[in-house]
């Protein structure tokens, strides 16, 4: 029942990991040294990777840090796994199972589930204070033990940032169209178009052609974006007829790239009609938007950081 619970909360989003988790890698871990050879923990990886049967995607999944994410944790069983006797560490980065590993491997061929690795290993690990304890005992919080702590962080700074992109956004919705305009140009600045020299305006207006902003790629002008912004309700999606009529006003500028950003959506027709036509449209819905502002730093500031130590086995060996 623990089990299907912490499933069913890794899979309720698409976004979140398709990676086993770690007391899932254990035995692929062990099964790959068992077979008797002394490995450095890259080739570990990659042997225990095709064990495990790892999709492709699993594969190329990746922290935020840029980590494979698969690595990582078969990095935590690996970790575990010494803690409880059950590896040696010949020499630098190289790992090789012993008889207690070996006999444990034959008595638990299935493995382990997320509640039973929490019980074999929580007496190697540092002891919690008394509301965790309470917290543990909890069968609703143990889903945080699928995680490591590294990736307890990742997963809190997420939460945190999908809360501060919803009130973005509704901040966004809210604001005056001038406003926006002027956001929309100052994000793409930040980005990095419009050189060194920051060359991008807000047009806006009544008689603005149907652009709201421009980039100059170069100092001439002679490379441009332009830009269109629009603040719809959630649900109001952007259809065909807009991004035509948005072509259309490029056309009159003569330009053949153009970028339309909206805190709503975009229907089918309107991507499809984007893809096809000969100028260069880059569509922003409102998820990408508040993603690449939070990503940029506009409209948002730094809180607090905090800083991951980990062992520097360089200077122990």
């Amino acid at each position: 029942m623990r089990q299907s619970r912490a499933m069913t909360l890794l899979n309720e989003d698409s976004d979140v990991s398709v990676v086993p988790i770690w007391p899932a890698l254990i035995v692929p871990v062990l099964r790959v040294l068992d077979r008797g050879e002394t490995l450095h923990r890259k080739d570990l990886f990659d042997r225990a990777a095709d064990e495990a049967q790892l999709s492709l995607a699993a594969r190329a999944e990746t922290l935020s840090s840029g980590r494979l994410r698969y690595e990582h944790r078969m990095g935590w069983v690996l970790s575990n796994a010494s803690k409880a006797g059950w590896v040696n560490r010949p020499s630098r980065g190289h790992y090789a199972i012993n008889e207690k590993g070996r006999a444990w491997l034959r008595a638990n061929p299935e493995g382990l589930d997320y509640s039973q690795a929490h019980e074999v290993f929580a007496p190697f690990w540092p002891h919690p204070s008394a509301k965790a304890v309470d917290q543990i005992e909890d069968p609703e919080t143990q889903v945080s033990d699928v995680f490591d702590p590294v990736e307890q962080i990742e997963d809190g700074v997420k939460r945190i940032q999908a809360e501060v992109a919803e009130e973005l956004l509704q901040r966004l919705r809210e604001s005056h169209p001038d406003f926006f305009e002027q956001a929309v140009v100052d994000l793409l600045l930040k980005m990095g178009y419009g050189g060194a020299e920051q060359r991008g305006r807000r047009i806006g207006g009544t008689s603005d052609g149907g652009i709201d902003g421009i980039i100059d790629q170069d100092a001439l002008g002679l490379d441009r974006i332009y830009l269109q912004a629009k603040r719809y309700k959630e649900g109001n999606n952007v259809g065909r007829e807009t991004i035509q009529a948005f072509v259309g006003a490029l056309h009159g500028f003569g330009a053949s790239r153009g970028i339309f950003i909206t805190t709503s959506g975009f229907t089918d027709a309107a991507v499809k009609y984007a893809a096809n036509v000969p100028s260069s449209i880059i569509l922003v819905d409102s998820k990408r938007l508040v993603t690449l502002m939070i990503k940029y730093g506009v409209g948002v500031q730094i809180k607090q950081t905090y800083t991951v130590i980990d062992i520097d086995t360089d200077f122990f060996d």
